[in-house]
């Protein structure tokens, strides 16, 4: 069985149905949603987060992989997006749909898998990582891959890509997606890194 015959889960499915009568072209795609339900399963009794519900694609591959005593919050500025992403999930009270800006999240921090696909990956990346508990599992998706080191984007260092994959406080990397597309997987360091004489 290849990747693309793969059972996709019936709440993605719910969700890509959303997607599509709203006519929203921005969901995550499945080589990132099945990292995601991985994600969550690593975290069985985690508080999970995402910025940017979208239509609830990203939310119901980490749906996925919640555990029963796991909680999912996810937030979405636009209001009618946020509604009908929550319809996908009004039976599970496992998951709340916020509706609003990004740091609606910081009430429920910290987080053991945080998908940062809206608010905060790139208007205010430390108050991301500073929203991780220690241990906590960071992707960041929709990059470009870079053959070079710094990684470069558009003929110029991608600053913001570098600062996640050098912070001091996370263990991080870049994968491949896709040929054309790569995310960054960070885990929150268990204590700061000792400076060495």
């Amino acid at each position: 069985m290849t990747m693309t015959q793969r059972a996709v889960p019936p709440r993605v499915a719910a969700a890509e149905r959303v997607a599509s009568e709203a006519g929203f072209r921005k969901s995550c795609i499945s080589e990132v949603g099945r990292l995601l339900g991985l994600a969550a399963s690593a975290k069985p009794h985690g508080i999970i987060a995402e910025s940017g519900t979208g239509s609830g694609v990203g939310t119901a591959w980490l749906h996925s992989g919640l555990g029963a005593g796991a909680r999912l919050v996810t937030v979405e500025r636009d209001e009618e997006l946020a509604r009908r992403a929550a319809s996908v999930f009004a039976d599970d009270k496992r998951v709340s749909v916020l509706t609003g800006d990004w740091r609606l999240l910081e009430q429920h921090a910290p987080f053991d898998v945080f998908f940062c696909d809206g608010g905060g990956k790139r208007d205010d990346p430390q108050g991301v990582v500073e929203l991780l508990a220690p241990g906590g599992l960071l992707i960041l998706d929709d990059f470009t891959p870079s053959p070079h080191w710094p990684p470069r984007f558009g003929g110029e260092v991608d600053q913001l890509r570098l600062f996640y994959l050098t912070h001091p406080a996370l263990d991080a990397t870049e994968m491949l997606t896709t040929p054309a597309s790569s995310v960054v997987v960070a885990a929150r360091r268990l204590q700061p890194c000792e400076t060495r004489s």
